[in-house]
């Protein structure tokens, strides 16, 4: 059988034509090291054996960049399941904010910049419109609330072109007071399942996102912003103020928990997964992107270099947080908000014991699933050798940076 197509022997293979023309940044070069030294004995591991059947083989160790795609599955997962036990009883809005292609090119200078204004512009948006009583619902005079919303970062289409956005999850409801100042929960006014509109949300975060962008230019925060000219500033500017932003709103059809998961595929790993990759040849990837809402995929074949482009177009600079929480799931309140709100919505309060419970079962099933033998699948397997790893890996692109699995 045929070894599957790797984004590492994509590097491997192609990442030498991608170096002569290109630098890497340092989080490039970091994710880069990582991807193809990940499993692999350049990062050691075990030999494990098994006293039954005597099948042996070597596990080594996984790199834990969160732009791998062979690691984060198990972060991905328990980052699910927490956010699952968050889930409110009530109806919820999958929206996406997205910044127009006009500011790919200052991205590329200021990524830092635009991700954390990108993130601020966003909730003030949503909490703005979540605290007007036009869109909650009020009662005994009190106005506002607090929302409960998460943020999640992308920065790719599904050819891995530059497309910057975030998606929100957010419930349909804010937690605010009744008139005697007692916890309640506010529903939205129109409709149990309709927050804001999105042509409304659409000018306000415009509106937030280019005061943001005036203020910091000409400040050493876009020290380097390729249109700081102000001719093509002025262009840019014109550019940005012509058209209406691009905000997408749709109540999950099977509630909160499928935008929860379609989310999670790509929380805690890079743009493409190594499923996607069908073929690797002398001149070219082939891989798959969807064609459609109904599943529908179509194949994409670019030149190796170009691939390799593309793919480091989405590596986040050091420290840069994807996945934001906000108002009743912000981390510091949310042991408290999240309580009220469950008993303003009547919910029975969380078994802690339970819990434990089960994430210690979920650690339990997955130590069994690494340490049972594959072949007999009755016996334990056991550490018979060890390798230690490299006390430095390869630089990109260099012949010994091409770590073939298997043992040392």
């Amino acid at each position: 059988m045929a070894t599957p197509a790797t984004l590492a022997q994509v590097l491997r293979q192609h990442g030498t034509a991608y170096l002569d023309a290109h630098t890497l940044s340092t989080p490039q070069a970091k994710a880069w090291r990582a991807i193809v030294a990940c499993r692999t004995k350049a990062l050691g591991g075990q030999q494990l054996a098994c006293d039954a059947c005597g099948h042996s083989h070597w596990q080594y160790h996984s790199c834990r960049n969160r732009h791998c795609p062979q690691c984060g599955a198990r972060a991905k997962d328990a980052w699910l399941q927490g956010r699952l036990a968050e889930v409110l009883p009530v109806p919820y809005t999958h929206l996406v904010f997205t910044l127009p292609h006009s500011l790919n090119a200052l991205y590329a200078f200021h990524p830092r910049w635009v991700i954390n204004t990108l993130f601020a512009c966003t909730s003030q948006t949503l909490n703005v419109f979540a605290a007007n009583p036009r869109w909650m619902g009020k009662e005994g005079g009190v106005k506002g609330g607090t929302p409960a919303f998460s943020l999640v970062l992308h920065t790719w289409t599904q050819d891995l072109r530059r497309h910057i956005h975030v998606h929100a999850v957010m419930a349909c409801g804010v937690l605010g007071l009744d008139g005697q100042g007692r916890d309640q929960w506010h529903r939205p006014q129109r409709k149990p399942d309709f927050l804001f509109p999105v042509h409304a949300l659409s000018r306000v975060f415009r509106g937030r996102f280019l005061a943001a962008l005036g203020k910091a230019h000409g400040t050493p925060a876009l020290a380097c912003d390729p249109q700081a000219e102000p001719t093509a500033w002025a262009q840019r500017q014109r550019e940005l103020y012509r058209h209406d932003w691009v905000v997408y709103a749709k109540t999950p059809l099977s509630g909160p928990a499928q935008t929860l998961e379609y989310l999670s595929r790509d929380t805690h790993r890079t743009a493409i997964g190594n499923e996607r990759i069908k073929a690797i040849t002398p001149e070219e990837e082939v891989f798959t992107v969807r064609s459609d809402d109904q599943g529908g995929k179509r194949t994409v074949r670019l030149p190796g270099a170009e691939f390799v482009r593309r793919v480091l177009l989405h590596t986040l600079p050091a420290g840069i947080q994807r996945i934001r929480h906000y108002g009743v799931l912000a981390s510091a309140c949310k042991a408290d908000k999240l309580a009220q709100a469950r008993r303003a919505l009547q919910m029975p309060a969380p078994s802690a014991r339970a819990q434990e419970s089960a994430q210690a079962f979920m650690a339990r099933v997955a130590k069994l699933e690494v340490m049972q033998c594959p072949c007999c699948k009755v016996s334990v397997l056991r550490v018979v050798a060890t390798v230690a790893g490299c006390r430095q890996l390869p630089a990109p692109g260099a012949i010994g940076a091409a770590q073939p699995r298997g043992p040392p």
